[in-house]
């Protein structure tokens, strides 16, 4: 098979990218370099500047490059901005989906995996979210991943197409520096950057129902999620045509803010303990997956734990220089 990775020259994308190919599928990159970076795609593999809302462009490239599968990570992925411009994340992240499915259903593609969002579920009330939870997003952007999944799920059913959605937990880390996030939107980059600025890192509330009454979030290294799309792509590949698979990547394990801080404290050996602030509105207290769908589906499972998250994270901010 040939697989086209939306996005594949971003930060998530490229690892995708690159466990792919490592595992020996054909790949193709398209992405309109808006935040991604055209070195991280691995030599040899062709790489399209473009956008999903560019219909005939993305036509020409699923046909001239035979694609038969698409891994869709394109799109506008920052919560709080969501807020400010909801117009434009429906246009990129809604619009932009259409028109790609609409360019893979008339090529006649087979297989398609979603990049979707814990974001979804909104606050769950619940100590494990499953699939089952009920999805309540917060902000456009989670309602945009959530209508992606339900225009995802209407045309695989529609055209026969075999789809995935994967809602991704905090992603983290990285195979090597130089596929390493260079965005600071994310706890880690955060608190590196406050830690390298001389400064202590924030705690957004400490009076959560939690044990150390901070936030308690599951955190996925990135690696592990590129690993999870290849199982998601081969499973498709050999599942029959109109499967739907919805799936959440995770380890299934909570860590708080507080302990978080501590560890990445230990890893780049500062000693500059947070500093509680006021809560941020909209936080829940606890997200964590249960990722036991994924197994029984994928046969996959997190390898990586925490502490390799935070020193592969820290050998890329320090590689930025």
């Amino acid at each position: 098979m040939t697989w086209l990775i939306t996005g594949g020259a971003g930060y998530i994308g490229a690892h995708v990218v690159r466990a792919m190919t490592e595992a020996g599928e054909r790949t193709v990159v398209y992405d309109d370099l808006s935040t991604g970076v055209a070195e991280r795609v691995p030599r040899g593999v062709p790489l399209v500047t473009g956008s999903t809302l560019d219909a005939d462009l993305l036509s020409r490239t699923l046909g001239e490059h035979a694609v038969t599968g698409v891994v869709h990570l394109a799109g506008k992925k920052q919560v709080g901005e969501s807020v400010g411009m909801p117009l434009h994340y429906y246009h990129e992240n809604v619009e932009g989906l259409r028109v790609l499915l609409a360019a893979v259903t008339e090529a006649g593609v087979a297989s398609f995996v979603f990049s979707s969002s814990a974001a979804v579920y909104g606050m769950p009330d619940v100590d494990l979210v499953t699939e089952e939870t009920p999805c309540l997003p917060m902000s456009p952007y989670g309602e945009t991943k959530l209508a992606g999944e339900w225009l995802v799920r209407a045309t695989g059913r529609a055209h026969g197409l075999s789809t995935a959605s994967l809602r991704y937990f905090n992603v983290a880390g990285a195979a090597s520096p130089d596929l390493a996030d260079r965005g600071v939107f994310n706890l880690i980059p955060m608190v590196f950057e406050k830690l390298t600025a001389g400064e202590s890192p924030r705690v957004f509330g400490a009076d959560y129902p939690t044990p150390d009454g901070t936030c308690v979030r599951d955190y996925i290294h990135v690696a592990d999620l590129a690993e999870a799309h290849v199982a998601t792509a081969r499973t498709l590949a050999s599942a029959a045509r109109g499967t739907d698979l919805t799936l959440n990547i995770g380890r299934g394990e909570g860590v708080s803010v507080r302990e978080m801080a501590t560890l990445i404290n230990e890893v780049t050996g500062y000693d500059r303990p947070a500093t509680v602030t006021a809560r941020r509105p909209g936080d829940p207290a606890r997200v964590v997956a249960s990722a036991d769908r994924a197994a029984k589906e994928l046969g996959w499972s997190a390898k990586r734990d925490v502490r390799e998250m935070v020193a592969s994270a820290w050998a890329g901010w320090a590689d930025r220089g």
